[in-house]
């Protein structure tokens, strides 16, 4: 489609140890090195509102001041028996997302250590206890785990009175699966918690973990975390001294375990053993840890026509969730690529010109795998050409090369000596820990991973990845259990589960959930038979054959600038587009086609210098590919330089499929619709059940070219009292940090709260919805501490004035979640909504299923209330966001977001990847960046 373009995705990478320098400064190949990581209330809505009745169908059309009556009891006794049918006998456990951690329990690096203990001296007999002795959150904590990915702090963002129901009521109720299993340890069961100092001090991780996997033999099976020790063992007593030696070093070594606490299974720090003992038990299935995950080469797929392997894995979180710890479990892939980072250099060299910064461009970010050792994986932050393979560096046998070094360790011969050196910088609390500051890799040593830009327009391609990794849903069911047999079958891993006393459930859980009524496409202000229902796949393409567009605006003085050879191409193009236009009542009148000589950035510019001059509504822009520095160079002359809107369509997506022109009235369509909303038309709308509102979206992209850069955009659309369709405003600011992002965001609400007066007699709205996107679960606090109250205290000061400030509520959207649905192993449709089982307790959240696919399964969108103050219940807030996700006019169907959300995305997007600055504030009441 016209002005689609793939947003990069982000790149993250591993850290791994490594000892020695290169001639004098920097850290030898990571080959010794453990792994390390990536690390009032609201108006009557006079019949708009759909409801259900308590029995689940179809409900009456209600006010918003109501609830209707017996529904929530139904929904509630329905949700408890689905509970009480799928528990069984596990029962309810702590309270924290363990995330991700590599200790190994009863494994590692070991050293041979002395003067141990016996265990008949210091453990005491496997005893039952329930109550903690002491919270483990007394324990002072010693900078965190060493080593170790640190867990998300859980926010708390639900109010204390549970009274409030974060449940609805509405639409027809249906029993989903999900790919979590249940989680539970024996009650009776419990693990005893030590903090761990050494004498003299340590402050190598390595070191550290080594010293203490001595005490194996000593207090039995245990977990480190680099602070403190669990084990299932009582020791006699309450302080315990053991002493060690360093055979490398014999440095000698007082170890003390003090006993902190009792972990009964309820608590936050249980979480995070549980993810521990389900890595554990995973490394009996003989797969392989890249970066965070495990994958499993056995399986892999080789696509050989276009250089890349593909690693099946698993992603695994263990969690408290409403009633359950459970374990959500998905299946993700790794792409590797049999090329190494050498034969990419080498094609850079081929190509000529400064070669040494194309390639240089082409690693920096990217991450690797070494094809030696364990295959770990690295993140390139540099390429230092003054250092090559012939480079010396000191080991503690003496000085020696990367050559020498390879073949004396692995017997492994570098083909050319004189290859530049990759560099892999360590993260602070990795050099913290006792890494290395810079990581040396040869290029020809290395694979690459992930696939690049080039391969990612590549169609066939991401066709054949497609093929692979978009699992149907029963598919994935399949593969699924398939995961949950091999845990529990394997015998290590059976071993591992039953030390620890956890079980984990065969079965996958299953969830109550609701579909809400399809909603009313409306496409005339006046005439209501011209109206949709959008179906139960909430999508409505066809709908534009019979009908107009809602508020159409006259495009009678515009541009198309065409590259010689395709004047018969564009022509063709314009009757197909003013023949659809006119089928929807938008009026297009003939374009003045300025052909230009050639497609470079340079003659383009030229060419819209001179029409920008002539005030033009609209220029259209025939590009021959999707190269990205000419759609930057047409965006920024356009959208920073001057405030004209622009269409760029290739010549690929006009070309007529076997020369029949009617093959292109679907894409006249869509162009039509798209240059419409451009020039600040509507094509379609819902009926809006709040009047006075205005709801924003706000997203974050990272500048492609200044990587301590990121934009923040917001979209707004507003409604004011008795206004039916919506009008827009738009803004984008750069930011460094999360504290200016807060500012901005705050900042930039209060510009569109002026627009808002401005456009509707200078009344405030009732009410303001932020869907703020782009925040990671590491964000949550920040977001919740300093966003929501900055927007809340600019807010009331630029409403003092007033008898009232808008009431706020503040969701958080997370599209990039690992949960997965399953409706009788299909995808569950449109308006599908979870609220229990698998939500959080802390939180008031849901998910909603708002799109349809037709490929794979499809992805739930999460919701976080972190702030409400509107006065809604639960039901009308899931019911209104709902409706906003059909109001993308760049697809005529629901979108996996409200529509302010993905306005913002691509917003975010243009300025971060092609104008690397804000536009002209000129075009922030248009819809000018679809």
């Amino acid at each position: 489609m016209a002005e689609y373009r793939q947003q990069r995705g982000a790149r993250g990478g591993n850290n791994y140890r490594a000892r020695g320098n290169v001639n004098g400064s920097g850290g030898f190949p990571p080959l010794n090195g453990n792994s390390g990581h990536r690390v009032g209330y609201s108006n009557a809505n006079g019949g708009q509102w759909k409801q259900s009745n308590g029995n689940g169908g179809n409900g009456a059309n209600g006010n918003w001041n109501r609830e209707s009556a017996g529904v929530y009891e139904g929904r509630k006794n329905f949700s408890s028996g689905a509970r009480a049918g799928n528990r069984g006998q596990f029962h309810n456990g702590g309270g924290r997302d363990g995330g991700h951690q590599s200790d190994r329990l009863n494994g590692g690096y070991q050293r041979q250590l002395n003067g141990n203990q016996s265990v008949s001296n210091v453990i005491e007999k496997p005893v039952h206890v329930t109550v903690p002795e002491q919270s483990s959150s007394a324990v002072p904590s010693r900078g965190g785990m060493r080593g170790n990915r640190a867990i998300a702090e859980i926010v708390r963002t639900r109010a204390l009175d549970t009274t409030v129901s974060k449940q609805g009521c509405s639409g027809r109720q249906i029993m989903l699966q999900t790919n979590y299993f249940r989680v539970a340890r024996q009650e009776e069961e419990c693990i005893f918690q030590y903090r761990v100092d050494l004498s003299p001090p340590v402050e190598s991780s390595r070191l550290l973990k080594s010293l203490v996997y001595g005490l194996k033999a000593t207090v039995g099976g245990y977990i480190f975390d680099g602070t403190q020790l669990f084990t299932r063992h009582k020791l006699r007593s309450e302080e315990v001294e053991i002493s060690t030696k360093d055979t490398t070093t014999n440095q000698q070594y007082i170890i003390k375990l003090r006993r902190v606490g009792v972990i009964d299974g309820t608590n936050e720090t249980a979480l995070m053993i549980f993810n521990l003992i389900n890595r554990k038990a995973m490394s009996g299935l003989n797969l392989q840890l890249i970066g965070r995950n495990f994958f499993d080469p056995a399986a892999k797929v080789t696509v050989s026509q276009y250089g890349i392997e593909l690693y099946p894995g698993y992603v695994t979180s263990i969690r408290q969730h409403e009633s359950d710890v459970l374990m959500c479990a998905e299946l993700t892939h790794r792409v590797m690529r049999t090329d190494t980072c050498y034969t990419i250099m080498k094609q850079c060299m081929m190509h000529g010109g400064n070669w040494k910064d194309n390639f240089k461009r082409m690693v920096l970010g990217s991450v690797v795998m070494a094809t030696y050792g364990k295959n770990r994986t690295y993140t390139v932050n540099d390429v230092e050409y003054n250092t090559t393979a012939e480079s010396s560096f000191q080991t503690s046998n003496g000085n020696t090369t990367f050559v020498q070094y390879f073949k004396e360790r692995y017997n492994i011969t570098i083909r050319d000596p004189r290859q530049p050196m990759l560099v892999s910088r360590s993260k602070p609390r990795d050099i913290r820990a006792g890494l290395p500051e810079l990581i040396y890799l040869v290029p020809e040593l290395v694979r690459a991973t992930g696939i690049t830009d080039d391969m990612r327009r590549n169609f066939n391609l991401m066709r054949t990845l497609a093929d692979h990794t978009r699992l149907t849903p029963d598919r994935r069911i399949e593969r699924l259990e398939v995961f949950n047999r091999r845990l529990q079958d394997s015998k290590e891993s059976a071993e591992v589960f039953s030390f620890w006393k956890t079980e984990l459930d065969r079965r996958l859980v299953e969830v109550p959930a609701r579909v809400l009524q399809p909603e009313t496409i409306f496409f005339h202000p006046e005439q209501p038979n011209y109206a949709v229902s959008a179906g139960e796949m909430a999508e409505w393409q066809m709908a534009f054959r019979n009908n107009p567009m809602y508020y159409s605006v006259a495009l009678t003085q515009w541009f198309a600038v065409v590259p010689k050879g395709s004047e018969r191409l564009i022509t063709d193009f314009m009757q197909c587009l003013r023949q659809a236009a006119r089928g929807m009542r938008f009026q297009i009148e003939e374009p003045q086609i300025v052909v230009i000589p050639n497609d470079s950035p340079a003659v383009y510019i030229d060419s819209l210098n001179s029409i920008v001059q002539r005030d033009p509504q609209m220029i259209m822009c025939l590009v021959t590919n999707d190269k990205a520095d000419r759609y930057a160079a047409i965006k920024k002359k356009c959208c920073v330089d001057r405030a004209v809107a622009t269409q760029v369509i290739k010549t690929r997506t006009i070309t007529p499929k076997g020369g029949n022109v009617r093959t292109l009235m679907s894409v006249a369509t869509k162009v039509a619709i798209q240059v419409n909303c451009k020039l600040g038309g509507i094509p379609w709308i819902l009926k809006n059940p709040l009047s006075s509102i205005m709801v924003i979206g706000y997203d974050v992209c990272h500048d492609t070219r200044d990587k301590s850069k990121s934009y923040g955009a917001l979209v707004a659309s507003m409604y004011g009292a008795g206004c039916r369709h919506p009008k827009y405003f738009s803004t984008v600011n750069h930011h460094s940090n999360g504290e200016e992002l807060s500012n901005f965001m705050a900042q930039n609400i209060i510009k569109a709260l002026h627009s808002y007066r401005a456009d509707f007699g200078n009344a405030l709205p009732d009410r303001i919805i932020v869907y703020r996107d782009g925040v990671g679960d590491g964000q949550l606090k920040h977001v919740y501490e300093h966003e929501v109250n900055s927007i809340k205290d600019n807010l009331l000061l630029a409403c003092k004035a007033q008898p009232s400030s808008p009431k706020l509520t503040f969701f958080v959207v997370n599209k990039r979640i690992n949960t997965r649905l399953f409706h009788q192993k299909r995808n569950p449709v449109p308006g599908t909504i979870v609220d229990d089982v698998i939500t959080l307790p802390e939180r008031n959240d849901f998910y909603l299923v708002s799109q349809s696919v037709r490929q794979g399964t499809v992805s739930p969108t999460s919701y976080n209330i972190l702030k409400d103050e509107s006065g809604l219940s639960a039901d009308k807030l899931q019911l209104y966001t709902f409706k906003q996700t059909h109001m993308y006019y760049n697809w005529s169907g629901t979108v996996g977001v409200p529509a302010v959300c993905q306005y913002a995305h691509k917003l975010a997007a243009l300025a971060g990847q092609y104008l690397h600055q804000a536009p002209s504030n000129l075009l922030e009441k248009k819809l000018y960046y679809l």
